[in-house]
Parts: C-alpha cells; structure tokens; sequence
C-alpha cells in the first residue's frame, strides 16, 4: 500500500487530492508529442538505470518506462495520485516501480541515489525551484542526469496567463509559476547542471513546454 503521509509544507497536496479521480480520467492532449518525450527520454536512460520521477502524478509515465530500465521510484504530494499509479501498477504487473508520497525536495532514498531524476509537467507548480535544483542534485549520482518537459507559462497567450488568477480563485488551478524556457534554462545551469539537450515536442505550431536534459558534474 502506498505511504499516506502527506507532506505538510505543500499547500497544493489537498488541490492535487481532489483533482487525481477527473485527471486520471483526462485524455492527453497531444500524444504524438508525449511518445515523442518518452522516446527523448529512454534515448538518454540505460537498461540497469536507477530513476526517480517527481510529481509521477498517476503514474502513467513512469509505467511506460518501467520495461527499458532498472528500476523507477515515482513521488507524488499526493495520495489519491499515488492510489491510481499503485493500481496501475498491479493492473500492469509491473515489479520494477515503487510509488510513494513524498515532496519533491525530500528524496525518497538517500542521496546519489539514482541515475536520472524525471520532472514532466512540474516546475511550473514549484515556487522554489533552486531548492528543488538542490535536492535533484543531491539525488544523483555523479554525472547522472536530470530530465524535465515543462510548461513556460511566460510564454502561453496572454488571454490564458490573465484568466489563471480568476481560476485559483475559485479553486480550479493551483499554485503556478511564471518563467520562459529561457529563464528556466538559466536556473537549471546556476544549479550546476550542463544542459545536453533544449527542445520542443508539440505537434502544433507553438509549443510553450520546453523539454530539457541536464548533466550533474561528474567525479
């Protein structure tokens, strides 16, 4: 079963709790460009890779993942979340996964731990990211990698980035963060990363999720 601790310095876990049931339940929006991340993703892991995704949310990715690596550990604020993810996980008999309630800048195991740390469709729901930065890197073993897919909510149309304050409001958005791809790019170098790879995978004309590979310094 998973660990129902809530993490007590995250003021969205409640929010998360209460939107998992209707996001496990939600359609992707563009999957030719999530296959296109997955792809990017396992071109950079390694069939023995120990990885840890923060904010796994209902575990789907992690899943699809599982079979080309050692092992993923998925993190979530969330315990309904973590629910769904546990049941898929039985439902994909896949023994390689463990999922488990916990904040993003409180590793689950102790650090230099993992090959790779995963963070799809997070950072922009994080209002400290050099502290989050700072556990990813604690996390890592020498030289391992850090992988994120990002929405830059700078970059979106100016009718949505004004219509988010109403939407908080009435407790159909949770806390969010505003960067551009440039911005954040910034902050995962001064974390003391090497960017390796800065693309887009949308299918459309515009894409404000900015996929980036990250290197720790090695030994």
């Amino acid at each position: 079963m998973p660990t129902r601790r809530e993490p007590e310095d995250d003021p969205d876990a409640a929010f998360w709790n209460r939107a998992a049931r209707a996001y496990s339940r939600s359609a992707i929006k563009d999957p030719a460009g999530y296959e296109r991340t997955l792809s990017s993703t396992l071109d950079l892991l390694s069939a023995g890779d120990r990885v840890l995704e923060l904010g796994c949310g209902t575990g789907e990715t992690a899943l699809r993942l599982a079979p080309s690596i050692g092992h993923i550990t998925g993190t979530d604020v969330s315990h309904e979340m973590i629910a769904i993810a546990e049941a898929r996980k039985a439902a994909a008999a896949c023994p390689n996964a463990t999922f488990t309630v916990a904040n993003g800048c409180d590793p689950p195991r102790p650090d230099a731990s993992f090959d790779a740390v995963l963070a799809f469709n997070l950072l922009h729901l994080i209002a400290d990211r050099p502290r989050l930065l700072e556990s990813v890197a604690r996390a890592l073993k020498p030289g391992g990698l850090f992988i994120t897919k990002t929405p830059c909510l700078s970059e979106m149309n100016a009718v949505i980035r004004l219509a988010i304050p109403l939407m908080q409001y009435i407790g159909k958005a949770p806390s969010l963060s505003f960067f551009t791809a440039d911005e954040l790019t910034r902050e995962v170098t001064a974390g003391g990363f090497s960017i390796i790879d800065r693309t887009r995978h949308g299918s459309g004309r515009t894409d404000f999720r900015v996929f980036l590979a990250a290197r720790k310094p090695g030994p």
